[in-house]
């Protein structure tokens, strides 16, 4: 149970890379969970799509705070955006998809990226931007490349916890904006 624990704290545990973890919260999730809940932080588990991960409590108003367990991370924009746009890939993969994992190459994610980028005579600067952002997305676990392939990237499923439907919604509207704006720029 102390290695699953670990993963847990080290980041997000998937049923297919973390095979002996997973099975331990199949078989000990109310002792994992209790664990954590002295900590101050709440064990989310989705088994339809494989995933659990640690998530702070809400704050008690009646209870000296906790420190923080879970680290939250700030974003740049270029992060933020590339997880918006991930997630609406997401979405329009699930109505299309019964089962699967959506997979993109680094020109889809670069073509989804560059209509919200200023327009550049530096194509190559602009490009080593976008690959610095997947490598940046990966490593906080939201992408994965493939194995045998450095230009397919799995978009991970635990994205759809850190950007809602409401987030989604609402970062959609001020992209639609922004883009006009950029778009309206390039035809004065």
């Amino acid at each position: 149970m102390a290695t699953t624990i670990i993963e847990l704290m080290r980041g997000v545990v998937y049923r297919e890379t973390h095979e002996s973890g997973w099975e331990t919260l199949d078989r000990h999730g109310a002792a994992v969970r209790d664990h954590f809940a002295t900590l101050g932080v709440d064990v989310v588990v989705d088994d339809t799509a494989g995933y659990a991960y640690l998530k702070s409590q809400p704050e008690d108003d009646g209870e000296e705070p906790l420190p923080r367990l879970v680290r939250r991370r700030a974003l740049t924009h270029s992060q933020s955006l590339l997880l918006v746009l991930l997630r609406k890939r997401l979405v329009e993969f699930d109505t299309v998809a019964i089962d699967g994992k959506l997979v993109l190459s680094r020109d889809q994610i670069v073509d989804e990226l560059r209509t919200f980028l200023p327009e550049s005579s530096h194509e190559a600067r602009m490009i080593d931007k976008v690959d610095t952002t997947i490598k940046q997305v990966a490593d906080i676990g939201f992408l994965r490349p493939l194995q045998g392939s450095s230009d397919q990237w799995e978009v991970r499923r635990v994205l759809k916890a850190y950007v809602d439907a409401e987030t989604l919604g609402d970062y959609a509207a001020k992209l639609e904006e922004y883009a006009a704006g950029l778009r309206g720029d390039a035809d004065e």
